[in-house]
């Protein structure tokens, strides 16, 4: 699989998904799975979205200024600080991407890195809403049509820096779903591993009929090629560059 230097940017459309509800399901090591087919989900747009903020730790948080507090005691009541990375916080530039392989043996990968955006409404029907590079508060988004699912064989979403700064130990990233129905479904990527440079967040596999989202959280020190070989999608990958803005 070759990839292409350019970037496709601004292409970001507006799709009908997610759920009212409220409530969350969190999927942790002790309850790993959820069935989106037994809480009705499984038709309509998925949304999967990354989201992620500095520690308090590293933005000037409580304890780097526990000095300053014995002059400025009500200091201790006001809230920490916690922003959005931005370039002049940390250069770091996480993605959001999905390998995905369909019942008819087609294999790929949905990502940022080399303009793969995929396609909603036609094969593998998984699209990325475009690359956000500075942190803003949407963070960025993959759709995948569950209407077509019976043509979905199994996905992987992950997430990787794209620059040389393994930095996963000082953000605090969340990948949430967004079914069509039920309560939206969140997994934490809050484990310190500090030279890591991607993560294998969740997978969606079609068992039998039954649309299953399994917690992962498997971090590696390379990149794509190393979470292919560790699922066994087969692909082949070379280097690739975003464009400078």
């Amino acid at each position: 699989m070759a990839f292409w230097d350019g970037l496709r940017r601004g292409n970001a459309q507006h799709f009908d998904s997610g759920s009212s509800a409220s409530n969350s399901i969190e999927l942790t090591k002790r309850h790993p799975v959820v069935s989106l087919t037994k809480q009705g989900a499984s038709t309509g747009n998925l949304r999967v979205n990354l989201s992620w903020r500095m520690r308090t730790s590293d933005i000037g948080g409580r304890n780097r200024q526990s000095g300053g507090l014995l002059r400025h005691p009500f200091k201790m009541f006001q809230p920490d600080v916690v922003q959005a990375h931005t370039q002049g916080v940390v250069n770091v530039d996480l993605d959001l991407g999905c390998l995905y392989e369909l019942n008819d043996g087609s294999k790929g990968v949905v990502q940022p890195l080399g303009g793969l955006f995929g396609g909603l409404n036609e094969p593998p029907y998984v699209q990325l809403s475009g690359d956000d590079r500075f942190g803003a508060p949407s963070g960025e988004t993959i759709f995948v049509n569950l209407d077509h699912r019976e043509e979905i064989k199994r996905l992987l979403v992950f997430v990787y820096i794209y620059d040389q700064t393994p930095a996963f130990d000082r953000t605090h990233a969340v990948v949430t779903l967004y079914p069509s129905n039920g309560p939206r479904i969140e997994i934490q990527l809050d484990e310190r591993h500090p030279q890591a440079r991607s993560c294998a967040v969740l997978s969606v596999e079609n068992v039998k009929g039954d649309l299953v989202v399994r917690r992962e959280v498997k971090f590696v020190y390379g990149f794509q090629a190393e979470l292919d070989r560790l699922y066994g999608w087969g692909l082949q990958w070379g280097r690739g560059y975003k464009t400078k803005i």
